[in-house]
């Protein structure tokens, strides 16, 4: 005779304490994944919090010591693209319409980007005021790898890293530590990981700025300033063919091996995602980014690519997926252009708020 088991615990953790308000996503033996309800509980507290005076600063962190968040439930969006459903659809467009609320949030939001990062834990974290990363921070977008391009307003970010630091890790996928997080501008603040709970305590009584400003401290060497002049030199080409071409022909070992490893990605994936960041580069607003995004969203749901990648990289772990087309150059511009089309799905619709005198 089996065990009881009790009630579930909620998949975000929402409690107040002095000033602060704290969201803690709850599903540490999923790197606490975002499933859409927990899409939804985060936008119920944040529209509880925003009209409470009480409530002066909100702190997002992550359940276990793996990471604040690995991204969207990609199982669950494997399941949904093989059946045909709506559900990642659904799940997308809420998930976009609370990473463009999280960047207008009128209060102070502070993310712990502790541990590992990655897609939709970007979402909430890297468009919040304050971005906390720690010696053991692992931020990443890692689409291309599964078939997706970068979403939750990654092309928005990545668009507006310094030369072409952003280019090259949406190609890649590359995960990068604290120093990078900071030179690309997914994170603000160095804090070592064993000074959060004292950062969290402050934060229930000081103003956020000041609370931060007692532990952040510089943070170890990076590695992505060494490498600026082959990265912006080879990524300034127009096309990913060009791209590979010119970290092959390099010299350098470093970016010769970076373009073995975008060989491995899916070729569909790295053109929409090129395309997708030149045009980031032009919209004016995260609003406008999103939109464009959750198109690509959408095409991809309808894309081989999608569910054979998540296949290779999560349900069968073969780590050999076999993409179609196989080749960049079997991917056409009229294809990569089809993705930026108006979807069957709808549009997102979110627009900009106008700016305050």
């Amino acid at each position: 005779m089996s065990a009881p088991t009790g009630p579930r615990e909620p998949e975000v953790l929402v409690h107040t304490e002095g000033r602060a308000g704290f969201l803690t996503l709850n599903r540490p033996r999923a790197i606490n994944a975002l499933t859409h309800a927990m899409v939804r509980r985060i936008d119920e507290a944040l529209t509880e919090w925003e009209h409470d005076p009480s409530v002066t600063t909100v702190v997002l962190r992550g359940a276990g010591e793996r990471g604040l968040c690995a991204g969207g439930d990609i199982r669950a969006i494997h399941d949904d693209a093989r059946a045909g459903g709506p559900a990642s659809v659904g799940f997308w467009r809420d998930e976009y319409r609370l990473n463009a609320r999280i960047a207008r949030f009128p209060k102070p939001y502070v993310a712990f980007m502790d541990g590992i990062v990655m897609g939709g834990g970007v979402g909430v974290s890297g468009h919040g005021s304050v971005r906390i990363v720690t010696e053991r921070s692992r931020v990443a977008m890692p689409e291309t790898g599964i078939g997706f391009v970068p979403d939750v307003g990654g092309t928005h970010l990545l668009s507006r890293a310094p030369g072409e630091l952003g280019t090259h890790l949406a190609l890649t996928g590359t995960a990068v530590g604290a120093a990078d997080a900071l030179l690309a501008g997914l994170a603000d603040h160095f804090v070592p990981a064993a000074a959060l709970p004292e950062l969290a305590t402050d934060l229930t009584r000081l103003p956020a700025a000041e609370a931060v400003a007692r532990h952040a401290r510089p943070a170890p060497a990076g590695e992505l300033a060494a490498r600026r002049d082959w990265i912006d030199a080879c990524y300034a080409a127009d096309t990913v063919e060009g791209i590979v071409e010119r970290l092959t022909d390099s010299g350098v070992p470093e970016a010769k091996e970076t373009a073995t490893v975008l060989l491995t990605r899916s070729p569909t994936a790295l053109k929409a995602t090129l395309a997708a960041l030149r045009r980031a580069r032009t919209l004016d607003s995260l609003e406008a980014t999103l939109n464009m995004e959750f198109r690509l969203s959408c095409a991809a749901l309808t894309s081989p690519d999608l569910v054979e990648g998540i296949r290779a990289q999560v349900v069968d772990k073969d780590r050999d997926p076999r993409w179609t087309p196989p080749t960049l150059a079997g991917v056409t511009a009229e294809a990569t252009a089809r993705w930026f089309a108006p979807q069957p799905t709808g549009e997102l619709g979110l627009t900009a708020p106008e700016p305050r005198d």
